[in-house]
């Protein structure tokens, strides 16, 4: 018996793993249109160092949900979520398939699985306490903090994400529950077909590693450069991300070039096992395919046939 849900494909896979190119293939043979679900993607002027897919690539086939916000704002993930599943109604309003694509694990899951995040307002005075000891103890020191009262919670936080961190210790400290248990779920609202990408782990860093090399010869430095120029503050969370942070650091003089890059390979190398976290091999409702010749015609025929279920 066919879903009575809207059907949704999820593509995922670790940063360098080809979902872009992948997406835009399977999206031309199935009549489909993509949102993305890489948080940093949502941003005007940061393309080089997010491997931003190209104008060409999104003249391609439409794209939701890239350069829909500048860089020094936030989106929050509620804002995202109903941001998401906006484009996700528009797409099968005018007869095509939705892919989801993504990318930040969080952000998916959240569409995905009907997310409700925790309901706290921000208390600015709590926040500014943990700004505080921040300044005085360290973010490694707020990073332990959470990992102390929440161990899950900080398993999916990269430890140099303040903000998150921040926010996460609030929601604890306001309510007395733990954050990671505050993101109320429901069954997925969607016929959902999840496609897992995957290289071999020596392939995948290799692709890292010269795709970093593209972004400097592409002009990261800059990129980066312009972004400040315009004003943006280096301690802003957007120009935390991996890639900007070690050129900001370069533009200060704190690094050279080559030193900027071995730090962007092993950021990116961490980043690629909490990735993992959020879509493990042995979850049974992620089809995995390893990416090579003739791929995307095997994940078109999986596709097809999941979707008449």
């Amino acid at each position: 018996m066919i879903s009575q849900k809207h059907s949704l494909i999820l593509l995922v896979g670790p940063t360098a793993v080809g979902k872009t190119e992948i997406a835009i293939q399977l999206a031309e043979k199935i009549n489909g249109e993509i949102v993305s679900a890489d948080s940093r993607l949502f941003y005007r002027g940061m393309d080089i160092g997010t491997a931003k897919p190209t104008r060409e690539e999104q003249a391609r086939v439409r794209h939701y949900l890239i350069d829909i916000a500048e860089p020094d704002e936030t989106l929050s993930l509620a804002v995202f979520q109903k941001m998401a599943t906006a484009a996700i109604a528009d797409i099968h309003a005018h007869g095509k398939l939705p892919l989801l694509v993504g990318g930040t694990g969080q952000y998916v899951r959240a569409v995905t699985e009907g997310w409700t995040p925790p309901e706290v307002e921000p208390d600015e005075r709590l926040r500014g306490e943990l700004e505080k000891m921040k300044e005085e103890r360290g973010k490694e020191w707020l990073y332990e903090k959470l990992k102390s009262l929440d161990p899950e919670a900080a398993e999916k936080i990269d430890a140099r994400n303040v903000r998150r961190t921040i926010r996460a210790l609030e929601v604890i400290l306001a309510t007395g529950r733990k954050f990671s248990e505050q993101r109320g779920q429901d069954d997925s609202p969607y016929h959902l077909v999840t496609i897992g990408l995957r290289r071999p782990r020596p392939e995948l860093y290799a692709r890292i590693d010269a795709r970093i090399e593209s972004m400097f010869a592409n002009g990261l430095l800059d990129e980066v450069k312009g972004l400040l120029d315009k004003g943006y503050s280096p301690s802003l969370p957007t120009l935390s991300a991996i890639g900007y942070r070690e050129c900001i650091s370069v533009i200060e003089g704190k690094l050279s070039a080559e030193q900027a890059k071995v730090e962007m390979r092993r950021a990116t190398r961490m980043f690629v096992r909490r990735q993992v976290n959020w879509f493990k091999e042995s979850d049974p409702n992620i089809k995995w395919f390893t990416v090579r010749d003739g791929v995307v015609n095997e994940i078109e025929s999986f596709v097809r046939q999941a979707l008449r279920k």
